[in-house]
């Protein structure tokens, strides 16, 4: 068999075998498969796509490229969840602990930020004394007896994927479905869980810009876990603004314990009660969504799912006294209110100009070496559809950056005020199974 062959026969259209795709793949991982004959291979996926039987191959064939983890020691339905990414998207921080305190066994890997998105693990990070690395064995055990464990990816997963990835970035393949869900649901197979949640985001402040590419996105990845037998789900969710209030990580972390007290924000408490539901009825633990929703709702007013974070981070070596008491995280040296210039209805706030203001006040990272600044970051004071006067604050930034100032004026831009009321957009719009 060689290369060129398969490459060819992609470039004419064909519809590949499960022998030429695993071919590739094998070929690619041990390196008997040059970078250029993948670029071309992965350039003609790009012009010519896939068959769903050959994307599920693919993701197959990736997800076998490595170490595969094995969760059968822990008792229980064992429940993961990955969202595309966003602009204050602490979700998970929120939802592990709620799907956890009502008997779930969540076994996540996650990934860091880089831009203007946020990472779950640079957010728990911000805690004092949190590690996101912890042996195999310790990750199994803390499953069984916390019901959750969110730690970095470990072992040797997927290799395949951390090669072709970083191809397509500098080839200019990255947008392309089978080749995104592939890289994403290979990782999330490799990782162990009986069932899987997608959050797939659109919108200015996600990489799928359009609810139509995110709709395809999400059937393309659910076929796949349909395909691989996987109880595989999806919801779109609205990025077209920040996700709750907060943005940044330390910020983003007193949000979510707000919200586990029953103080959070309007469309994250709804998002978190909406993929709750869903994954406890992946879990068997309740019968129905309605059911499930009524159950976490109950775990919040009762203080369960609270403690369940404070188990979380402490069993992840996390000082919990930041968890009981958030006013001791680090505050900013330098505070400063955005104030509204006309009178009016917020129409519009620009997402991704919010994630990149963030990230430029020190909250995020352009390359991997950037260190982050976890005190750093944005509160909005006004979301889509609010009422606003002239001379009434638009957020706060939180920074310790000395050139703030040209920043606090694109995050006042981002906000778009018209005289009209506007109508508030759900968060969930759809749900994919």
């Amino acid at each position: 068999m060689r290369m060129v062959d398969i490459i060819t026969k992609k470039r004419d259209g064909k519809e590949l075998s499960e022998e030429e795709i695993r071919f590739f793949v094998k070929g690619y991982t041990d390196g008997s498969i040059p970078d250029y004959q993948a670029s071309a291979f992965t350039m003609a996926i790009i012009f010519k796509g896939m068959t769903k039987s050959e994307i599920v191959t693919l993701t197959d064939a990736m997800e076998h490229s490595g170490d595969v983890v094995d969760l059968s020691s822990i008792k229980g339905v064992k429940v993961d969840k990955h969202s595309t990414g966003g602009v204050g998207d602490k979700t998970s921080l929120v939802l592990g602990p709620l799907v956890a305190s009502c008997g779930a066994k969540l076994a996540k890997m996650s990934g860091r930020g880089l831009g203007h998105t946020g990472g779950t693990l640079d957010k728990m990070e911000s805690i004092p004394g949190m590690s996101i690395a912890i042996s195999g064995d310790r990750f199994l055990k803390q499953v069984q007896d916390v019901g959750m464990a969110i730690v970095g990816q470990t072992g040797d997963l997927v290799p395949a994927d951390k090669k072709l990835y970083a191809l397509r970035d500098v080839t200019g393949t990255v947008e392309s479905i089978p080749l995104i869900a592939s890289s994403i649901m290979s990782k999330k197979l490799a990782s162990g869980s009986e069932t899987i949640l997608l959050d797939v985001k659109f919108g200015s402040g996600a990489f799928m810009k359009n609810i139509d590419d995110a709709r395809t996105l999400a059937k393309t990845m659910v076929s796949i876990g349909d395909g691989l037998k996987r109880d595989t789900r999806a919801i779109l969710t609205d990025m077209e603004q920040p996700l709750g209030l907060a943005v940044g990580n330390a910020l983003e972390v007193k949000e979510a314990i707000a919200t586990l007290k029953g103080h959070g924000p309007k469309d994250l408490v709804e998002l978190c009660l909406t993929a709750g539901s869903i994954m406890l009825e992946q879990a068997k633990i309740c019968k129905t969504q309605e059911e499930g929703r009524i159950l976490l709702e109950k775990k919040i007013a009762n203080g369960e799912a609270f403690e369940k974070l404070c188990q979380f981070v402490e069993a992840q070596g996390g000082d919990v006294s930041y968890i009981r008491n958030p006013e001791k995280f680090v505050i900013s040296k330098i505070i400063k209110d955005v104030m509204s210039k006309e009178d009016g209805h917020i129409s519009k706030i620009d997402c991704l100009e919010i994630g990149e203001s963030a990230m430029r006040l020190g909250a995020g990272r352009a390359t991997m070496q950037d260190k982050i600044d976890m005190s750093a970051g944005i509160i909005l004071n006004k979301k889509v559809g609010d009422a606003v006067k002239k001379g009434e604050k638009l957020c706060t930034i939180y920074t310790n950056v000395a050139n703030y100032e040209e920043v606090m004026e694109d995050i006042r831009k981002s906000f778009k005020i018209s005289k009209v009321e506007i109508k508030v957009p759900p968060i969930v719009h759809e749900y994919i199974r």
